[in-house]
């Protein structure tokens, strides 16, 4: 009768013993949702920032090229220098 006794006892911890993996297993299941998540977060956040990047390249390329006059300001300089027929 000890024997089926122990037996009793060790199927009982056993069982909580199960129930405390099938938590953990949820859980597992719940991280590895949030890290595909934070991955998808991750690639989004990696595009943008390459899109900026795009972006500020072109300001610093417009920067340095030399500034071209501005086609109306020509206009008025070349109206100015012709000598007025009246």
């Amino acid at each position: 009768m000890a024997a089926s006794s122990e037996s009793e006892v060790i199927a009982q911890q056993v069982s909580a013993i199960s129930g405390r993996v099938s938590a953990v297993e949820a859980r597992l299941a719940e991280i590895d949702t949030v890290i595909g998540r934070l991955e998808g977060a991750a690639i989004a956040t990696a595009r943008a920032m390459e899109e900026i990047s795009r972006h500020w390249d072109a300001v610093y390329e417009a920067m340095r090229r030399p500034e071209e006059p501005d086609v109306g300001q020509i206009r008025g300089e070349l109206d100015s220098s012709r000598p007025e027929s009246r």
